[in-house]
């Protein structure tokens, strides 16, 4: 869909949905230049939503707890096997795997949160911990496949604690383990 056929069906439907909003954005950044009729709808729309016959539907912000919960597992099950063997393991990778074979637990509030939390630890913590402790043994029985692959996010510092610390800057800036 063009900015023409987005800002047309923004100004039919009264709202500006963040996909519409992304692919304007993904449009512009991509051209080189805009056409005067992408400029016109561009500026048709400025004026809608600034008269609020357009709304702009805000994000609606969420996580998904169970990121905070394989992260957490994970670095503490690499940080053991780091401190014992000369293995170096990538905490992504490794999380990537046992949160694609794990329930989402998405939650929309600090109290929703909090519940998904308490429901992981009484019915899916053993589930957890398994399903890390198969990505760490499939990634370290994992064969050289295109080892000129890189990484979503290029980080300078291949370190233990710099992927940890991004990892968990990037999954769960607000998480913070309750001690028990």
């Amino acid at each position: 869909m063009g900015i023409t056929e987005i800002v047309e069906q923004a100004l039919q439907d009264g709202y500006l949905t963040p996909s519409m909003e992304a692919e304007v954005g993904r449009i512009c950044d991509a051209a080189a230049e805009l056409s005067v009729e992408e400029y016109m709808a561009l500026d048709k729309l400025m004026g809608a939503l600034l008269t609020g016959e357009v709304v702009a539907v805000p994000r609606k912000q969420f996580i998904n707890v169970m990121e905070e919960l394989v992260l957490s597992d994970a670095i503490t099950r690499v940080a053991e096997i780091q401190q014992t063997s000369e293995i170096s393991l990538d905490v992504g990778d490794i999380a990537a795997y046992a949160l694609n074979r794990l329930p989402p637990l998405y939650a929309t509030t600090e109290e929703g949160a909090s519940y998904q939390r308490q429901r992981a630890r009484e019915e899916l913590e053993e589930l957890i911990k398994n399903q890390v402790e198969d990505a760490i043994a499939r990634y370290l029985d994992r064969p050289e496949f295109y080892p000129e692959r890189q990484a979503i996010k290029k980080k300078d510092d291949s370190g233990v604690a710099s992927q940890l610390s991004s990892l968990l800057q990037d999954y769960a800036p607000d998480y913070e383990p309750a001690n028990t």
